[in-house]
């Protein structure tokens, strides 16, 4: 399964896109972070810490995950 990690360098962001179900929730919630028609799609210093731990935690699929 493929992954991509983004990182505000403080926490960085997984994206596995193989779990991902587009929901957009991430969109919704950060659009000055996720720009699905860009890329990177996920521009992780544009969010803080805490922003990013409160969207990731929000994500449906688990297609998005932190460490």
């Amino acid at each position: 399964m493929s992954q991509h990690e983004y990182s505000n360098g403080d926490v960085t962001i997984i994206w596995k896109p193989d779990l991902c179900q587009h929901a957009k929730i991430c969109v919704k919630m950060l659009p000055q972070v996720y720009h699905p028609t860009e890329k990177p799609w996920i521009t992780a210093e544009n969010g803080t810490s805490e922003q990013l731990k409160n969207q990731v935690s929000k994500c449906p699929s688990g297609a998005l995950t932190m460490k």
